[in-house]
């Protein structure tokens, strides 16, 4: 019996050790194998950045709701693909979409991933590496005079890869290859001229139309997102893994099996986002881009996941936008935190003594581990997400309460402590499940309201934290609480009136329990 609870005890402790290191810490792990557990904050803590999308019609076709709430629902899984916690999609009246992007870490690649929004295609440019950033014509069509004018007076610098090279090295590409996955040859980047290129502005009136239409081989249609993914070698060298669906797969198959050695780039919106090599035959409609580094990887991959749209979208505002509450609220919601956890653990303390001091004991590890769970999941922390939590500070010693005052009538009763503590703890269950499941329920459906409705979105983090808060407290009244109380039955302090609130001593224990008492200690 007592090595059970010394078990439990010591499982306990290391729990709260654990938890205090994620909490504490600001990455987990060592050597390959590490997290970043810094606090994720939201738009209204941290400010960010507001783009504002014109849809506007493909040939003929109307626009109708159907497919703004397509493009939302594409727009929002690509503003998840480029970090932002918590972003905001949203459509707006004359077919526009607001989209807020909170936290990122790269707002230039983020701007630009959401801004390339229209369709996406690889193209066949037979021997010739069309370069990163060059505007083409395809056969669906060639790029507006807009996006033309919007690359004025840009300025190029650096090395880039081409064919009319200045300067040549054999460095490889970073267009990278592409070979099928069927295949048992290893590829390797494809070696090709760089050019390095001074700086210089191209005038408006400069800016023309191109003049070489390129044929598609597949388009964003036929691209199965479900397939596309960041994958690496057995050297740790990243790759994109890409699948194709309806008349895809053949497509592909019959133009790589041609046209090995020779290039097929990826062109998004009329623009080169890769220029990729041809490695081997890509059987199955499965393929995979190799030669680039990490960033290029995680970007690329997101823009075949999500090239697609059924509307073209234009981009007509878009500006930063400062925190609305910022880190004075963070340090307001702390102290707000800090006073709540007092005032129930005074309250658990007067009002119930050593079982209340036991709970708030609980209740320090309570908030040690949902904290720790928040920062690995990791929960975007709004203000309405600490309000969440906050709250379930108060409900979390909800179950303690019914426990304790169903464990005094137990002793009132002439039950000994180790027999009231179990039938207080198994009789308080029922309403501690039924109370903790309504409000779960609850929790549920104002997720599920905030993910179905963009501009509500804001109220998932109240209901997510809230949800945490509610399982992790039941874990904290249920285990880590009737632990405590198991271990201190035998003390001395136990067995004192005033330490449970009683009017006479409580009755003192047998050198050994009774068989039933032996049978109530064993249970977990």
């Amino acid at each position: 019996m007592r090595q059970n609870i010394n078990a439990w005890l010591i499982g306990i402790l290391v729990i709260t050790i654990l938890a205090s290191y994620v909490v504490f810490s600001d990455t987990v792990g060592a050597g390959p194998v590490t997290k970043d557990t810094k606090w994720k904050l939201g738009l209204d803590l941290q400010g960010g950045i507001q783009l504002v999308l014109q849809a506007e019609q493909r040939g003929n076709t109307p626009i109708d709701d159907a497919q703004m709430e397509a493009a939302r629902q594409i727009l929002e899984d690509r503003a998840n693909g480029t970090g932002a916690s918590e972003p905001v999609v949203q459509t707006a009246e004359g077919h526009r979409i607001l989209v807020e992007l909170p936290g990122v870490i790269n707002l230039e690649d983020a701007v630009a991933i959401i801004q390339e929004t229209a369709f996406l295609e690889f193209v066949d440019s037979g021997s010739t590496p069309l370069n990163k950033g060059d505007w083409v014509c395809t056969d669906l069509g060639c790029p507006s005079p807009e996006q033309l004018r919007g690359t004025s007076n840009s300025t190029t610098s650096g090395t880039t890869s081409g064919s009319n090279a200045a300067v040549t090295s054999g460095t490889p590409s970073a267009s990278g290859t592409v070979t099928g996955t069927g295949t048992v040859t290893s590829t390797t980047a494809a070696t090709t001229p760089t050019a390095v290129a001074t700086a210089q502005t191209t005038p408006l009136a400069q800016a023309t139309m191109p003049s070489t239409t390129y044929h598609d081989v597949v388009t964003g249609d036929e691209i199965d997102g479900s397939q596309v993914q960041v994958a690496f070698d057995q050297a740790g060298v990243p790759r994109v893994a890409f699948g194709l669906k309806g008349n895809g797969p053949g497509k592909m198959s019959d133009y790589t099996s041609k046209n090995v050695g020779k290039y097929m780039p990826i062109v998004l919106d009329k623009k080169v986002i890769s220029s990729p090599s041809i490695q081997g035959v890509i059987p199955g409609g499965k393929g995979e881009i190799t030669g680039v580094t990490l960033g290029e990887a995680q970007k690329l991959a997101v823009q075949l996941k999500y090239g697609a749209l059924p509307v073209g979208l234009r981009l007509i505002e878009s500006r930063k936008i400062s925190a609305t509450l910022g880190t004075e609220a963070i340090a307001k919601s702390i102290v707000a935190g800090i006073i709540g956890l007092t005032l129930v653990a005074l309250f658990m303390l007067v009002y119930y003594r050593l079982p209340g001091a036991l709970a708030d004991v609980a209740l320090i590890i309570y908030t040690l581990v949902a904290a720790a769970i928040f920062k690995l999941i990791p929960v975007t922390l709004t203000l309405a997400g600490i309000a969440g939590f906050i709250l379930s500070i108060g409900m979390a010693v909800d179950a303690n309460v019914l426990i304790f005052a169903r464990l005094k009538e137990e002793l009132r009763s002439g039950k000994t402590l180790a027999a009231a503590v179990e039938a207080g703890f198994d009789h308080a269950w029922p309403s501690i499940r039924d109370s903790n499941a309504s409000t779960l329920m609850t929790c549920a459906i104002l997720f599920w309201f905030g993910s179905t409705f963009g501009g509500a979105s804001i109220i998932k983090g109240f209901a997510l934290t809230l949800a945490i808060g509610v399982i992790v407290s039941l874990f904290s009244a249920i285990l880590v609480t009737r632990t405590f109380l198991r271990a201190i039955i035998r003390t001395r302090l136990a067995q004192s009136r005033w330490a449970f609130g009683m009017d006479q001593d409580l009755p003192a224990p047998a050198e050994r329990p009774s068989a039933g008492e032996d049978a109530i200690y064993s249970k977990t």
